[in-house]
């Protein structure tokens, strides 16, 4: 849900310079933790991972299903030249991942793949650990530079269209739990075709709970883009409007924009904080006044609609019936103006009415509201 015209990274148009150079700590090992490849998936994957490409990962799997073939076999098994094969065993050699059979001459063999691949397994776990080690030293560094290191530590300012887009994939990324996002406005940073890591991070099992507003839908392509998200298990729900673009992931991390009409538009990085809880606590909030989402008989995007009224609805009546204006029952319960209005408007179709002086005394008949 977090793509296309619904994304949530969708910042204000900002300047070309990306000055941000900090990394979070702990995305290596957050997407070693959280992957879980598919049955069939995993091999594949292991094998590209630790530096084999299609050519080669072909031709050690030939050989360890074939026990020993000479390359004239082996070529016609992969569909390529005898001297295109000749090389890509000469390379599984020099991994330790074939080698010539002493006792069938000409033919070449596979090595045991629990020995073979075992032992780059444990070098590619090594230069992980090492990159990983590398990305904390970086992160330290750059926090002891700071001119303030102790906000630094709780707030971070980003500029650039680059570096908002960069810090938002990685917050994804990073993700282990969830992510929350209140979504309007129209893509700047980042682009749905761009970004992967919703896929990648919904994929891995991290949960999505998205608020858009209305006018999402107005936007092309967005309800293909809802669509996919509920496809893949998101929870989407919709508002008239949201207060202010939002993302917050596990509670840890929340990205906000930050704009002023003079000052060059940039992105909030906001670490585990008060400020982060009361940004959380915005989230929440919205997503208690929003409709949820779903997938209709033939995969359309429909608003789940309630058969009864919800708490919000039976305070904005009690409110009108005490004989509040729809304004002023906006200010007090804290919702726009808007939202009020279509409130009532579903109440009156829900219960058949035509103005709000039956509505009011559907209300009564039906329980909604205490006589007095």
């Amino acid at each position: 849900m977090c793509r296309g015209g619904s994304a949530p990274w969708q910042f204000p148009a900002i300047g070309p310079t990306a000055r941000d150079t900090a990394v979070p700590v702990g995305i290596i090992e957050a997407s070693r933790r959280n992957h879980r490849p598919t049955p069939g998936e995993e091999p594949r994957r292991m094998l590209e991972a630790i530096g084999l490409d299609k050519a080669h990962e072909s031709a050690y799997r030939a050989l360890v299903s074939v026990g020993a073939a000479d390359v004239p076999d082996l070529a016609r098994r992969l569909a390529l030249g005898e001297y295109d094969t000749e090389r890509t065993l000469r390379r599984l050699e020099r991994h330790g991942l074939a080698a010539r059979s002493s006792a069938r001459p000409g033919r070449w063999v596979a090595a045991p793949p629990g020995v073979a691949l075992g032992a780059l397994l444990t070098q590619r776990r090594h230069e992980l650990d090492q990159a990983e080690l590398g990305v904390a030293l970086l992160a330290e560094e750059y926090r002891a530079r700071a001119v303030e290191p102790a906000v630094h530590d709780l707030v971070e300012v980003v500029t650039g269209a680059a570096a908002v887009a960069q810090r938002f994939l990685q917050l994804q990324l990073g993700a282990s739990e969830e992510v929350c996002a209140l979504v309007t406005g129209v893509p700047v940073a980042v682009t749905g075709a761009e970004n992967e890591a919703e896929e990648q991070a919904a994929g891995r099992g991290v949960r999505y709970r998205v608020v858009v507003e209305r006018s999402v839908l107005d936007q092309p392509g967005a309800l293909t883009e809802l669509t996919a998200a509920l496809g893949r298990g998101e929870r989407v729900r919709m508002v008239d409007t949201v207060p202010t673009k939002l993302v917050v992931a596990d509670r840890a991390l929340a990205m906000v924009p930050l704009s002023s009409g003079t000052a060059e538009p940039a992105a909030l990085v906001v670490h585990a904080s008060n400020v982060l809880e009361l940004l959380a606590g915005l989230f929440e909030s919205v997503w208690r006044q929003a409709l949820p989402l779903r997938l209709g008989g033939a995969g359309h995007v429909a608003e789940d609609v309630p058969d009864g009224p919800d708490a919000t609805d039976l305070e904005v009546l009690s409110l009108l019936l005490a004989g509040l204006t729809d304004a002023s029952v906006a200010k007090q319960l804290d919702l726009g103006l808007r939202t009020v209005q279509r409130r009532v408007k579903r109440l009156m179709e829900l219960t058949g009415v035509t103005t709000r002086l039956q509505l009011g005394w559907q209300a009564y008949e039906r329980g909604w509201v205490a006589r007095d």
